[in-house]
């Protein structure tokens, strides 16, 4: 069983990024297991994921009766993580995807006229349907939403053919699907084609086509069209939620930055995805804090009256700027996705690094992916006392105290 209040997780989106959510998962797991909580419950009975999120979301939700091993599972993965694990790294598969892409975009208009070359991103993530094979036994999701070790799980996806934001669910209890505008809810059997779509970031990853009413639609990156994050797990019952990010919520103020000149396409893109990615979770963080502030100055028959519920919240974000971690990381990339990203404009280290920004999403290296986790295991654990108030854990098991 899970835990009550019912606790909503949502992780966004960010592709390897969303490393930092797992070492978040990690200091959780670490300190409901140091403070004596039961362990016998499953912290999150609504789990919400986008884009990369959507990956680590289902691999939880199928571990829903075991939280610390779906965490440890996820720390393996990740810990360990290759580029080739996602996408075709080798020179023949860049040359496939990515060298046709650019050759595309700079003189397709010319081989229009004698080719029907039409690649469909800049690279081929082919080899993440046997990843998600191995790491997310979606087929043990049924059975542990009917035993009710788990209330929903909610992916998210954005239509390419209607351009709709889709939310596909699977509840234990049967639960009306939602309408707002631009934005639906699908309840269904969650797929690894639904994993694929919602984390095929724009240009970089190609569409998937899922089956939608009587009808299929192409889908690509949960995050595009995402204007309110965190309302999946709302409607799906969350009282409360944990959100992590993949990004700073704020940049910190009096920060500099060097004119270098005209920016090239990665910049452009970077920033692009950024927007895409990051943008959306702040603006429903701040949009939930104000409906939380405005409901405790209504009288009390007020707050009955109005269909508005007041949210907590735990909202845990990078300490540090995950662009500036990737400059540190670039050379780790295989040698040919370098190469074409150097096409796009992305080169240097450190502080000479150019476009790591969007390099960020697709260094799906290990040295890179351990640093983000650590980071997040450490941000987490820099707020013990507050997420042990969150959750109402105890301040430490006796002869057992938290780790500081």
């Amino acid at each position: 069983m899970y835990e009550t209040p019912i606790t909503g997780l949502v992780l966004t989106g960010g592709g390897a990024r969303a490393a930092y959510q797992v070492g978040v998962l990690k200091a959780l797991a670490r300190l409901r297991q140091d403070t004596g909580a039961d362990r016998r419950r499953n912290p999150f009975a609504v789990i919400c994921g986008t884009s990369a999120g959507a990956i680590n979301s289902a691999a939880l939700a199928c571990r829903a009766d075991n939280f610390d091993q779906a965490v440890a599972t996820l720390c393996e993965v990740w810990q360990d993580f290759r580029a080739e694990q996602v996408y075709r790294a080798d020179s023949l598969g860049v040359i496939r995807s990515g060298a046709q892409w650019l050759t595309m975009l700079s003189i397709g208009f010319v081989l229009a006229r004698w080719r029907r070359a039409r690649p469909r991103s800049m690279l081929d993530n082919s080899p993440l349907a046997g990843l998600l094979q191995h790491a997310v036994p979606l087929e043990r999701l049924p059975q542990l939403l009917a035993s009710r070790e788990l209330q929903a799980l909610a992916i998210t996806a954005s239509s390419y053919s209607s351009g709709e934001h889709v939310t596909f669910y699977d509840s234990a209890a049967s639960i009306a699907p939602w309408t707002r505008s631009q934005r639906k809810a699908v309840p269904t059997r969650i797929t690894g084609d639904h994993l694929l779509a919602s984390s095929a970031i724009p240009f970089v990853f190609p569409a998937t086509e899922l089956a939608r009413g009587e009808g299929v639609e192409w889908f690509g990156d949960g995050s595009m069209r995402q204007t309110a994050p965190i309302s999946p797990a709302i409607h799906l019952g969350a009282q409360r939620v944990v959100v992590i990010g993949a990004g700073r919520m704020h940049e910190p103020p009096g920060r500099t930055v060097a004119n270098t000149g005209y920016p090239s396409l990665a910049q452009i893109a970077g920033h692009a995805l950024s927007g895409i990615f990051l943008d959306a979770l702040s603006v429903d963080i701040e949009r939930m804090e104000r409906i939380n502030r405005t409901l405790a100055l209504l009288p009390e028959q007020a707050r009955l009256d109005t269909p508005l519920r007041a949210v907590q919240a735990l909202v845990i974000a990078p300490s540090q700027r995950l662009d500036d971690i990737a400059a540190r990381h670039l050379t780790e990339l295989p040698r040919p996705v370098r190469t074409l990203l150097r096409g796009v404009g992305v080169g240097g280290t450190g502080q000479d690094a150019r476009g790591a920004a969007l390099a960020s999403y697709l260094l799906f290296e290990s040295a890179y992916t351990r640093e983000l986790m650590a980071l997040g295991e450490a941000d987490t654990l820099a707020r013990r006392d507050e997420v042990l108030s969150f959750f109402a854990w105890p301040k430490a098991a006796a002869g057992h105290p938290v780790p500081v």
